[in-house]
């Protein structure tokens, strides 16, 4: 692993969220983590949080997931 990494949670303070929404983000695809060598934690390559700290500054639109899919509901109701 080459470049500097930060903990999780020194990558939530830094972004103002939380560790479980880097969690979110890592599975969603939308940050990169990487998993340390021996702990197997998830850690942040520095220059993607600063990447992604000059997005969020110049007032690029927030990382959210698309809400605008339909989703559908089955319900089955089951007999006595």
């Amino acid at each position: 692993m080459n470049g500097t990494f930060v903990t999780i949670k020194e990558a939530s303070e830094m972004l103002g969220v939380s560790k479980l929404t880097l969690r979110n983000w890592d599975n969603s695809g939308k940050l990169s983590a990487y998993r340390h060598p021996i702990s197997n934690y998830r850690v942040y390559k520095r220059e993607a949080l600063d990447a992604l700290i000059a997005k969020m500054e110049s007032g690029a639109r927030p990382i959210r997931e698309d809400k605008s899919r339909v989703r559908k509901l089955v319900v089955k109701q089951l007999d006595d």
